[in-house]
C-alpha cells in the first residue's frame, strides 16, 4: 500500500545540496516525488512509496545533506495520489 509524506524542512537547507541529497535518498528507497525550495528559505519534499521507506526517509530529513543545518521538520501524512513518475527537483 502506497502512502504520501509531505515534509517541510526548516533551517539552513537551501544552497547546501539538500534537495539533491533528498533525491538520492528517495531514489535509493524506491520513492517517487519532488523537492523544491520555498520562498521562506525552507525546503518542501513530497514523496510517495511504501510505509517502511517513508519512515526511513522521514528519519533522514532530520539530518539531510552534510552541509545542512536542520532546525525542524514538519511532517504531514497523506493518501498517495500516484501522480509522480520518478523524483524531480524544482
Amino acid at each position: 500500500m502506497q502512502s504520501r509524506l509531505r515534509c517541510t524542512i526548516l533551517g539552513h537547507v537551501q544552497g547546501v545540496g539538500f534537495r539533491w541529497a533528498a533525491a538520492g535518498k528517495a531514489r535509493d528507497l524506491g520513492l517517487s516525488g519532488l523537492a523544491q525550495n520555498l520562498p521562506d528559505g525552507a525546503v518542501e519534499i513530497i514523496v510517495e512509496g511504501s510505509p517502511d521507506a517513508l519512515r526511513e526517509f522521514e528519519a533522514w530529513c532530520y539530518s539531510g545533506s552534510k552541509a545542512a543545518s536542520v532546525v525542524s521538520v514538519e511532517v504531514h501524512r497523506e493518501p498517495a495520489e500516484g501522480t509522480f513518475t520518478g523524483f524531480s527537483i524544482t
